[in-house]
């Protein structure tokens, strides 16, 4: 034995090292089929769209994470199955490590880019400064990323990590602050485009708390890992909350992506009664002002656009430019 493994042998604690990977590979693997889900939920409710920008980065995103997933399970396969007992391999770094350190960045910093685009997209119409700026918040992180890499390469032995943790705080702190950009940037978009009508400002308020709950969770999950990799530097329960990195930015992104769904259904089913009571089966009495049923009926104009509405209320009038900012902003929610 050399005597990198002699001086490892007291010191390995398999529960705390490759058991925690273990538990690691079998919760992204769980994450993994929660994405999967939810990629053919997106393309269940946009069947008949064609080909479009935003399927074929949910087609990317999948095949990026179905091969994550496929090194870090090699990876955990490597060392409890085929070296089991070999004490030796234990200190050495496999390719798969390395390899699957890539391929979460390029998740990342993908979801990162498709972020950007949707910033770009709901900002049409004004200044440029916000998208421009969050574009090169990420576009330097993503060179620390590269750093990262870089540096990896050159550790043989998991000893060598620790040499690294730098680069490791760096990143892991510039996607934090990153997610925090971005889910603030699209919050103020959002929040400035209220338009007084309580369907529409209702659906704009969901869609503000799913950015908040998936940017959150992401920068808890990086944030984490960089304490448990400051506090533990000698186990690996860092490195199995990285792997859930990946996944959680996938889910975070369809989930994104299949919000206004979700959210419309709701609206749908909250607003059914009206068509309802045309049967004559049961008709309660609704004590509503004037003013309130008139802005609940142009709210659901706005949010449906129904053909008939327009026939039944010609005299109705609405700010153009308000209501193409609205539609141009919710269609940009629905990915088509």
């Amino acid at each position: 034995m050399s005597s990198s493994t002699q001086d490892l042998i007291p010191k390995l604690n398999i529960g705390k090292t490759f058991g925690a990977l273990f538990i690691g590979v079998t919760v992204a693997a769980i994450l993994f089929g929660v994405s999967s889900v939810q990629a053919f939920i997106y393309f269940q409710t946009h069947r008949g769209t064609g080909t479009t920008f935003y399927k074929l980065a949910v087609i990317w995103l999948w095949i990026l994470d179905a091969l994550h997933l496929t090194l870090i399970i090699h990876y955990v396969y490597y060392y409890l199955v085929l070296n089991y007992t070999n004490v030796g391999a234990l200190t050495e770094i496999v390719w798969s490590f390395k390899l699957q350190i890539i391929a979460e960045v390029f998740i990342i910093y993908g979801v990162h880019l498709m972020y950007v685009y949707r910033i770009w997209i709901i900002n049409k119409g004004r200044s440029r400064t916000l998208p421009i700026t969050v574009g090169v918040i990420v576009i330097l992180n993503s060179g620390i990323a590269i750093a990262l890499i870089w540096a990896l390469y050159q550790c043989h032995l998991f000893s060598d990590l620790t040499k690294i943790e730098w680069a490791t705080f760096i990143t892991l702190g510039t996607m934090t602050f990153t997610d925090i950009v971005i889910a603030s940037s699209l919050c103020y978009l959002l929040a400035t485009s209220r338009t007084g009508f309580s369907s529409t400002d209702s659906l704009i308020t969901k869609l503000m708390v799913y950015i908040i709950n998936t940017g959150c969770l992401t920068s808890v999950c990086s944030m984490t890992a960089a304490i448990t990799c400051a506090v533990m530097p000698t186990n690996f329960i860092f490195l199995a909350i990285e792997f859930l990195l990946a996944k959680l930015y996938v889910n975070s992104f369809l989930a994104l992506l299949n919000a206004r769904h979700y959210t419309q259904d709701n609206i749908d089913t909250n607003n059914s009664y009206p068509f309802h009571n045309r049967h004559g089966v049961y008709r309660p009495k609704l004590h509503i002002r004037a003013s309130e049923d008139e802005e609940l009926h142009v709210s659901r104009k706005d949010v449906f656009t129904h053909p008939s509405d327009e026939a039944v209320h010609p005299s109705r009038h609405i700010k153009p430019q308000q209501s193409f900012a609205v539609t141009t902003e919710m269609n940009s929610f629905s990915s088509v």
